[in-house]
């Protein structure tokens, strides 16, 4: 297989993609607002001071309007911000958001296993077994850590891990302890594996690649991907000092490791920024983000909402994710949760109609 810097694929919109990306906005910026509220000292805020980090928030209307438009997330009250002045409104979290928490606790729990394995994988995958712990901090929401990963579940596990120096200060690292061979199998080799059981012949592993209708490549190019395709499937977790960084064994390598940090992710899509912090770790290229535009049929590189945002094209089925993380079930009772006011909130304004209409 020749070295393929020579030959190029135009980017296309896939737009079900894009509309994945669009479906989850609204509960997003919810989030967002609700985590800045949870990290303030007490989990209070004055309302005027959430008010200037709106920017910040991506919020694209006033605090009040979001409050009204999403009701049932926080209480208000009346408190000083400091002694002798004025009382101002506050916010706080509400009744149901605090259930909510109580749910997003539990599930944690529930999924105690899966969260060590996912981190263990990240570990195994790494130059030496070794990631950053503020990097790692920095993607706990694309791989579902909870906040307090590092304090809680890490020490209650010293098999598998040992955290080096004081999280925050760029110092600090989390180490592999003890290899996991039941955790060095990719999701392509899974896969594999469970097809050579089922059908009783040897699959051998490789990538499920298909393009959308509409879509498609040159000829030269789809020769190329013939041909690569044919190559050994080189896992994630091998050891990769020996491959010459150039060669198409890497870039198999590296396709290798993004499907599966994407398939560890809780979306099945990671901002490809987020990715380009793990460069050195990885050992993958500064200009890896053409890989995904290269192998159109096993990534998708969206553009939506001002972020290139790298998807797992086997994980979706149109708009909608076919590959579910346990995990996921966090964002289910989020919205449910939301529902529940925006529910709450269409009813008082028939009430608030009717009433007017009698009058």
């Amino acid at each position: 297989v020749e070295s393929i810097s020579s030959l190029k694929v135009v980017w296309r919109k896939d737009t079900y993609l894009d509309q994945a990306i669009e479906n989850d906005k609204k509960w997003r910026r919810c989030a967002r607002v609700v985590r800045e509220v949870l990290n303030e000292p007490g989990q209070v805020i004055a309302l005027r001071y959430l008010e200037r980090r709106r920017e910040r928030l991506r919020l694209p209307v006033r605090i009040e309007v979001f409050l009204a438009q999403n009701p049932g997330l926080f209480d208000r009250y009346m408190d000083r911000i400091r002694p002798k002045s004025n009382f101002v409104p506050f916010l706080r979290p509400s009744d149901r958001l605090n259930r909510f928490l109580e749910d997003e606790k539990m599930i944690y729990e529930e999924n105690e296993g899966l969260i060590v394995q996912k981190l263990c994988k990240l570990l195994m995958m790494a130059d030496n077994r070794v990631l950053s712990a503020d990097k790692l901090i920095e993607v706990k929401r694309e791989f579902g850590f909870p906040n307090d990963f590092l304090v809680r579940l890490v020490p209650k596990y010293p098999e598998h891990f040992r955290l080096v120096g004081a999280p925050g200060e760029g110092k600090s690292y989390l180490e592999l302890v003890s290899w996991n061979e039941e955790f060095s199998k990719s999701v392509i080799q899974r896969r594999a594996d469970e097809e050579s059981i089922s059908t009783g012949i040897k699959t051998r592993p490789s990538f499920i690649w298909k393009l959308p209708p509409g879509f498609f490549i040159k000829k030269e190019m789809r020769e190329w991907i013939r041909d690569w395709m044919e190559l050994p499937y080189i896992s994630p977790y091998e050891d990769s000092s020996h491959l010459h960084p150039a060669s198409p064994e890497m870039e198999k390598r590296s396709v290798a490791v993004f499907h599966e940090l994407l398939s560890l992710s809780i979306f099945k899509r990671i901002p490809v920024p987020v990715l380009g912090k793990f460069c050195e770790d990885y050992r993958y290229s500064n200009a890896f983000s053409s890989v995904f535009t290269r192998h159109s049929g096993i990534f998708y590189m969206s553009l939506k909402g001002g972020i290139t945002t790298a998807m797992l094209r086997e994980a979706y089925k149109r708009d909608q994710m076919i590959l579910l993380d346990p995990l996921l079930k966090i964002k289910d009772k989020f919205v449910e949760m939301l529902n529940e006011g925006w529910k709450q909130r269409d009813e008082d304004s028939r009430k608030t109609s009717e009433n007017l209409h009698r009058d």
